[in-house]
């Protein structure tokens, strides 16, 4: 036979887009249209509904940007649509190419009920499912006009992404509002061309199923009447039925399906669009699953269930009667979906807790794995806090974009730094946005890297990002691919079942150590400063504030603030979101967690002097407060006591060559002429930190363009093009409190300027820098360099409760596509018998290169990220008055590293009073990373401790008082049944044997 494939193929897909599909809504008539613009931010439904209404003219411009127009629409059903199912078709201006990403619209009834979403994939509203005739029609749209800032050119700078600088002209306009028969058949037959098109065009060339598709495509289409497409529908679709009846291969894949939207809580639109997105989102998936019988929705981040259960109760009613249904699932377990490379190890715990506690109080179910398909990269030590959160698997997809390396497995193993295991799954589709296509249904079987083994695998369905869900297009291309031969076989299934299923088949799953690091996405690290700052800062001050309200209670029996804590974490949970802290959203996103972050600190502030004050009473005697998890400053851990008077000498300063040597009984540092370090000796060994010729904390202005996702990436090429900032304005030395040195360097450079205030105290090996920096830069990326005189076959960047080894060489091209990585408060570089660190406030991203000389040897550079000038989607990130604090700890050892990385996020805190013995007291390797009171309000005491320097430890922990009794818990404050519960010895101590990098968390009944 002829070669007719290309003439089929491009006959079925002219009909099918031409002919078909237009079908559907074929018979029309248009509805009247009354408008009312609101003048300022959204209202309440109700107030809405009640709004008094004008005539618009359909074809009219609507909606400035980030505002809402209130429709009203009315028409009645012909007469001669009786026993048709009719539906309103509404086009509101919509790009099927933007769904999410545009306008969007909420329809009510009159009643106020919430009836589905409208966006460009979902044009359609049910009238109702067998007309009599005559009926009337009215109902409501709250439409928003949301700009598109991802536009077909993307990441073009623009000011729509903040409503104080977005145009105030109308950017839409409607194309039809009709009242329509739907044609079932038309509607049907469009699924099963489409379907089957695919499908076809996925297998090989030859394959004898293959052309059976497309003869029973050329015949299908021989029995339909284009001129009558509703008449004949019925005929083509008889002529495609055999096609459908060949079943699935045995051996075919087994894709698990669940219906998704992956609503971010905030990224091209501000947060109060998100909690409408939410809804929007939530009631068309509801509908949707009371329109189906096997449909299953999954919707993680309990903030959003929290938002639309204060902002659209109508719509939170349907989603709990459809979670007591099983069909509507609380997925992820977390606050949100939040990153997972910078918060820290308590915030971690807190997204677990705050999510687990809401889907359960809420809905009486806990989630049983983590969700987390769309963040830049996994901490190696999330596993750890996967399992002692109570959690079984884990769940992502990101790693699929790797830049460089494919990744090896789709189910397996991952373990992390200290040796914990979870089950993870990545979904060989490579989307967390499926559309069930063929081309992605064949991608899943064919790309599945367990396939000798295993041959399941999940896929998340349903328009995502922007919200928008699953559609009916969606559950029709399911139903076909359930048990059809030449595809992988599709059903709905929760993931915990596909989770169960994958255990099953591979009880001895492959293994991956280490983070999961992202070749991606490396800048977002560093981007948008201050929200970075913010969210270290209130990290820091919640635990604090929860340190001394808890002292305050166990020793005044005060009140423990837990609505005003709750709040406050919530606010900083949500902020963790994986397009909020990374730094890429839009101006307006940034502005408002820029303010979130003042006030949640000022309050914060306000519960620890509030507690100090209970604690430390009324004496005018002077008293630190030390919420370290060490001794310091005469101050215990965790308690307060009379400052410590300092006795070592006071830091020498001389001039030197136009610059100064600065020296203490630890350290001989020398500042040359241009502010630079070009010497730092550790007095005891006589090692010098820096290489001979070198010049450490220096600054480097780098050309930052990369090829695409501007506040995101950052491309290896940036390196090629560098400006050290050597010039000098001012450089001055002076004396300071207690006997410290202090260097003030001005510098001025481009569009910019740039104070660093250098400290040396007295008896410390650590010098310290407060920095500030008027940032007026475009496209430019601020690094901060120390060459190191030391030969390091690794970092250690502190991660959550311990640090993450990296090497420094490049041997191989997993190791180079690292060229930007992570830390919190600390990295140390060392060889045996010296070592250096940088500790900083604020600062997560570093760099490290290791750099050869036949008269030094091998020497190593560490490069701190401090500022970028992106211009998407934030055309002004960063711009204006910027501040860092960081500190040089020279001969440092992990322990150092560890304690000066927590000594400058956590300051001791003077005020007056008495003494406060301390509620805990722990020794013996181990630190204590929180104290609070129990969540569930029952008055226990959490305690929870970590080794941090990766060995095992044998540690004691002592109470104050006695206690009643000491058990294991998980992070989510659960008793944990997989440890064993400690001996309490004396009514007051318990002994504990911790792994390396071992999180314990103890709750404590008073």
């Amino acid at each position: 036979m002829h070669d007719d494939i290309p003439l089929t193929v491009g006959r079925a897909t002219r009909v099918l887009g031409e002919r078909i599909r237009p079908a559907i809504h074929a018979q029309r008539v248009p509805l009247e249209v009354q408008w009312h613009e609101l003048p300022d931010e959204p209202v309440p439904p109700s107030d809405g509904l009640a709004l008094d209404y004008s005539p618009y003219e359909v074809g009219s411009p609507w909606g400035a940007a980030w505002g809402t127009t209130w429709f009203r629409v009315r028409g009645s059903v012909p007469a001669a649509w009786r026993g048709r199912r009719v539906e309103a078709a509404i086009d509101l201006g919509f790009d099927t190419d933007r769904t999410g990403f545009q306008c969007e619209g909420l329809v009510y009834l009159p009643s106020g009920e919430p009836v589905k979403s409208l966006n460009p994939r979902n044009q359609w509203v049910t009238v109702c499912d067998e007309a009599e005739g005559g009926e009337s029609v009215e109902f409501f749209i709250e439409a928003a006009s949301n700009p598109v800032v991802l536009d077909a050119h993307p990441f073009l700078p623009t000011s729509e992404g903040d409503i104080q600088t977005s145009s105030s002209r109308r950017i839409y306009a409607t194309r039809h509002v009709d009242l329509a028969v739907f044609d079932t058949e038309a509607h049907e037959l469009a699924l099963d061309i489409e379907v089957l098109l695919e499908l076809q065009a996925e297998l090989p060339e030859s394959d004898p199923r293959r052309m059976q598709i497309l003869q029973s495509l050329d015949e299908s289409l021989d029995a339909l009447d284009l001129q009558n497409i509703s008449g004949t529908a019925g005929d083509a679709r008889a002529r495609l039925a055999p096609a459908y009846e060949a079943p699935a291969a045995a051996s075919a894949h087994q894709i698990s399906a669940i219906g998704h939207a992956h609503i971010d809580s905030a990224w091209l639109w501000p947060v109060r669009e998100t909690i409408r997105k939410v809804a929007r989102t939530t009631s068309s998936m509801t509908e949707l699953i009371g329109d189906t019988d096997d449909f299953l929705y999954g919707m993680s981040s309990a903030q959003q269930y929290k938002w639309i259960k204060e902002h659209r109760p109508e719509v939170y009613e349907k989603v709990r009667a459809a979670v007591a249904d099983g069909r509507f699932l609380p997925i992820g377990g977390m606050w949100v979906e939040s990153d997972t490379v910078m918060p820290t190890g308590e915030a971690i715990a807190r997204q677990f807790l705050y999510g687990q506690r809401f889907f359960e109080q809420e809905f009486g179910v806990r989630s049983k794995g983590v969700w987390l398909p769309d963040s830049f990269g996994y901490s190696p030590a999330l596993p750890q806090l996967i399992r002692r959160a109570g959690f079984e698997w884990f769940f992502t997809q990101k790693i699929s974009w790797n830049q460089v390396n494919r990744f090896p497995h789709h189910t397996f193993d991952w373990e992390g730094i200290d040796g914990s295991r979870v089950f993870s799954h990545f979904p060989p589709m490579d989307t967390y946005n499926s559309q069930l296509s063929g081309e992605e249904v064949a991608k899943a079987s064919r790309q599945f890297r367990e396939s000798r083994v295993a041959r399941s695998s999940i896929a998340p369905v349903g328009w995502g990002d922007g919200g928008g869900g699953t559609t009916r297009e969606m559950v029709g291309r399911a139903r076909r691919l359930a048990d059809l031969e030449g595809s992988a076989q599709v059903r709905w299934e929760h993931p915990d079942a596909f989770f169960d299923r994958a255990k099953q088949e591979l009880p001895d799953p492959p293994v991956w150590v280490g983070e999961l690091y992202l070749e991606l996405h490396r800048a977002t690290l560093t981007s948008q400063h201050q929200t970075k700052q913010g969210n270290r800062l209130t990290e820091h001050l919640l635990v604090e504030a929860e340190l001394w309200s808890a002292s305050a209670t166990f020793w005044e029996d005060a009140d423990y603030p837990y609505d005003e804590l709750d709040a406050l974490w919530e606010q900083v949970l949500l902020q963790q979101f994986h397009d909020i802290l990374p730094g890429t959203s839009i101006a307006w996103v940034h502005r408002e967690a820029t303010e979130n972050y003042d006030r949640v600190a000022g309050r914060a502030r306000e519960l620890i002097t509030r507690a100090q004050r209970i604690l430390a009473g009324d004496g005018d005697g002077r008293v630190v407060f030390n919420a370290a998890p060490f001794a310091r400053g005469g101050a215990p851990a965790l308690g307060a006591s009379a400052p410590e008077r300092g006795d070592s000498d006071p830091v020498s300063v001389t001039d030197h060559d136009g610059g100064y040597v600065l020296e203490n009984d630890l350290l001989r540092v020398t500042v040359s002429s241009a502010g630079l370090l070009t010497s730092a000796i550790d007095l005891a060994t006589g090692r010098d930190a820096i290489p001979a010729g070198a010049e450490a904390n220096l600054l480097q202005l780098h050309q930052d363009f990369p090829n695409l996702w501007d506040a995101w990436d950052v491309d290896r090429f940036y390196r090629n093009r560098v400006t050290d900032l050597r010039g000098v304005d001012e450089l001055r030395a002076d004396t300071g409190e207690d006997g410290a040195a202090v260097v003030t360097i001005r510098r001025s450079f481009s569009e910019s300027s740039v104070e660093q205030t250098l400290v040396l105290r007295p008896g410390s090996r650590t010098v310290e820098f407060a920095q500030s920096t008027d940032w007026h830069e475009t496209e430019k990326f601020l690094k901060l360099a120390f060459p190191l005189d030391i030969q390091a076959e690794h970092t250690a960047a502190e991660t959550q409760y311990g640090y993450a080894k990296r090497v420094t060489h490049t041997n191989t091209s997993w190791e180079a596509a690292k060229f930007e990585t992570s830390m919190h408060r600390f990295v140390q570089v060392e060889e045996p018998g010296f070592g250096a660190a940088l500790v900083t406030d604020s600062t997560y991203g570093y760099d490290v290169t290791r750099d050869a000389d036949d008269e030094l040897g091998v020497t190593t550079t560490v490069r701190l990220s401090l500022l970028r000038a992106p211009r998407f989607p934030d055309p002004e990130t960063d711009q204006g008055e910027q501040t860092h604090r960081y500190g040089f700890v020279i001969g440092s050892t992990i322990e150092e590293a560890t304690r000066e990385g927590i000594a400058l996020n956590v300051p001791a805190r003077e005020t007056t009073g008495a003494p406060v013995d301390p509620l805990v007291r722990v020794d013996g390797g181990a630190l204590v990373s929180s104290v609070k009171l129990a969540a569930d309000r029952s008055g226990d005491l959490i305690v929870r401790i970590y080794e941090p320097y990766g060995r095992r430890a044998k540690a004691s922990m002592e109470f104050a008082k006695p206690v009643a009794s000491v058990r294991t818990a998980t992070l989510i404050e659960d008793d944990d049944p997989q440890l064993a519960q400690p001996d309490l010895v004396g009514g007051a101590r318990v002994d504990l044997d911790l792994r390396a990098f071992e999180v314990r968390t103890l709750r404590v009944t008073r």
